[in-house]
């Protein structure tokens, strides 16, 4: 039997994607383009049950965006000259006592969860979108979800780096920026591997 031909946004999304390897990328038959963010990547064949892959493109997005929320609260909060983000939960003061505050939390975000499950388990789909079918600002168009991808996959390096400059070196991000600036090449990746010893016995001292 012959195959349908793709939707037209579904078929200019193949056409488009950028491979991780650019042109000499062969992408792995259940990587076929339809997906947001595809770049033919799977070098260990975990997508190949398309349940599986449905829920690892559902588990991405929700990574990407809670990574994308929690770098702009990082840096607007030491923007905002606030307590480092490491401490900020131990340094602030509640209304309620932690455990307290844990039982809601746990509630709440049970619940959210729980809805957002069964929202993709019936869908297919995050919840968020299939919640709001009024979408005047064009966010469920394919290039908006590739772009959401994008960022969010970008948003996860930099929280892994936000998080790795804190570890290292109890710094925020916006002042490890300040320091590479005014020293890149006493100050990047390299430099910091190759003293890496040095730094955690720095850190320990102080502690």
């Amino acid at each position: 039997n012959a195959r349908m031909p793709a939707p037209r946004g579904l078929a200019s999304r193949r056409e488009e994607r950028d491979m991780w390897l650019g042109a000499v990328t062969v992408p792995p038959a259940h990587l076929d383009g339809s997906m947001p963010g595809d770049a033919g990547f799977d070098p260990l064949g975990l997508g190949v049950d398309p349940k599986r892959l449905a829920w690892y493109q559902e588990a991405e997005l929700m990574h990407g965006r809670w990574a994308m929320a929690a770098v702009v609260g990082v840096v607007a909060a030491e923007a905002a000259g606030a307590a480092p983000w490491w401490s900020a939960g131990g340094a602030a003061s509640y209304a309620l006592p932690a455990n307290a505050l844990l039982a809601i939390q746990f509630a709440v975000m049970g619940v959210l969860e729980l809805k957002r499950v069964n929202g993709f388990i019936a869908t297919g789909e995050s919840g968020a979108w299939s919640s709001f079918p009024f979408d005047p600002l064009g966010l469920q168009k394919d290039a908006t979800r590739v772009a959401e991808v994008k960022h969010g996959r970008l948003g996860m390096l930099a929280f892994a780096g936000i998080v790795a400059q804190a570890v290292v070196y109890r710094v925020g991000p916006l002042l490890a920026l300040r320091d590479h600036v005014e020293d890149p090449f006493g100050c990047n990746l390299v430099s910091n591997v190759a003293h890496i010893g040095q730094t955690f016995e720095a850190v320990a001292s102080k502690m």
